[in-house]
């Protein structure tokens, strides 16, 4: 029985540690430390070395990490650009130009004979610096600044690459919390490669961003949690940066160049994109937004809420009007095990997500993503798994961080299961693609459960 409502139209490595034994404790020490756990496994670690960033780095053995992003599994080949857009209708006196300015990243398929173009790295590198310095410290981990060299990773897709001649669905994306639009790269990589042009958007003064000539707002401190008081702020914020986005798409489809600096534009950038057949998703705050979008902007045809509340409020709400309302469109709530709505006697009940599906009638499906937290819906799993593995070899200890930071969910599976369900759900709400993945459990994907 179908499930879904009214949608209508690596093989394992084994590696040596960088770093002495001593250093397991230190990571022990501090995660347990950051989280408030009692790890069995570290009980004896030593706390966290308040000098460690200091030795780490002055350590011979000790390099940035580059990692390795998946592999695409779409045909297409890639490419990537990023715009500079400056929103006239939207004052902000902290900006040179006294208007909203954001920064845009645009993935997308792209012609064969592209091999002499070099490949985009994964962030640029300001950008790239502030995230590592968040990253290290994160939870008191016993990583030296430095680890993760993301501005040397490169990625599958070329930098300005011209785009294939054919129109091409649009999928906007709005980060985390705090998060840079980067963090998500290999999943828009993934839905390029499937025929998709994703767009993601830095929420200037909350994700860190680079402007052109090096200009650099860091964003929401790291330190500090989400304040309801603030979450309605960004989410209307957020709303209208997206349907900024889109006008200024419409722009550059009617072959205007909406660049700030008027920037030469990869060759058939805008004839490309087909905003006929235009979705959003986001992560956490990200997937509030999407929803909020949706019913501010009926050019929005479908969304996707990856792990992101209703309600401005998680534990104590009320529910958002989206919430409340519902949308036109389908809605796809894809939460991991940090959200539930079934069973307000248990934890982590997400009240929003229960009045939403409770009026919802424009199309509705809800997945879990069982043994996860909210990060293993970014590059965050991936990452912190190669980078522990790189220093610390195969210590059984990184199974133990890897459940505290993004849950039980194995990196490698988490990856292939999320796209696959993902590009399903596009596929089926903008091309009028069924899949039958999306109609009942699958054996193949086991971790991720249809529920109601």
């Amino acid at each position: 029985m179908s499930r879904m409502v009214n949608f209508g139209h690596s093989s394992h490595i084994r590696h040596t540690p960088r770093y002495a034994v001593g250093r397991r404790g230190l990571l022990a020490g501090g995660l347990a430390a950051g989280l408030g756990l009692a790890l069995p496994a570290v009980a004896h670690a030593a706390p966290l070395d308040p000098d460690r960033a200091v030795r780490a780095n002055g350590d011979p053995n000790f390099h940035p990490v580059k990692f390795r992003l998946p592999e695409p599994s779409g045909r297409k080949r890639l490419g990537t650009t990023s715009l500079h857009l400056i929103d006239d209708k939207r004052p902000d006196p902290t900006m040179p130009s006294g208007k909203r300015e954001l920064m845009i990243s645009l993935w997308y398929p792209s012609t064969s004979l592209v091999d002499d173009l070099p490949l985009a790295k994964y962030m640029p590198k300001r950008t790239a610096t502030e995230v590592d310095d968040n990253w290290t410290g994160e939870y008191g981990l016993a990583l030296p600044t430095g680890t993760f060299d993301f501005a040397n990773t490169e990625t599958y897709s070329r930098l300005n690459a011209p785009m294939r001649k054919m129109r091409h669905p649009v999928l906007l994306f709005s980060p985390g919390y705090q998060y840079s639009r980067f963090v998500n790269t290999a999943l828009a990589e993934e839905l390029a490669s499937r025929g998709y042009v994703v767009v993601a958007m830095d929420h200037t003064h909350e994700t860190p961003t680079e402007f052109p000539g090096g200009r650099f707002l860091p964003g929401v401190p790291a330190t500090q949690l989400p304040d309801p008081l603030f979450t309605r702020q960004y989410v209307e914020r957020r709303v209208a940066d997206a349907r900024f986005v889109l006008d200024q798409l419409t722009e550059l489809a009617a072959g205007r160049n909406p660049a700030a600096e008027g920037t030469e534009l990869p060759s058939g950038l805008g004839i490309g994109l087909d905003l006929r057949r235009v979705g959003m998703f986001g992560v956490g705050l990200g997937g509030y937004a999407t929803a909020a979008a949706m019913r501010a902007d009926k050019r929005i045809l479908t969304g996707l809420n990856l792990d992101g509340t209703l309600q401005d409020d998680r534990r104590k709400g009320p529910p958002a009007e989206v919430a409340l309302k519902g949308t036109k469109q389908p809605l796809l709530l894809f939460g991991s095990d940090e959200t539930q709505f079934t069973d307000p006697k248990k934890d982590y009940f997400d009240l929003s997500w229960a009045t939403f599906w409770s009026v919802q009638k424009g199309g509705k499906l809800n997945l879990n993503l069982a043994g996860a937290k909210q990060k293993a819906f970014t590059d965050y799993q991936f990452v912190f798994d190669q980078v522990f593995r790189e220093i610390y070899g195969d210590d059984p200890i990184i199974t133990s961080v890897m459940t505290a930071l993004v849950g039980k969910v194995e990196p490698a599976q988490s990856v292939r299961a999320q796209r696959r369900y993902i590009a399903a759900y596009f596929d089926t709400t903008l091309r009028r693609r069924p899949d039958s993945l999306l109609t009942q459990n699958s054996p193949e994907f086991p971790e991720v459960q249809i529920r109601w």
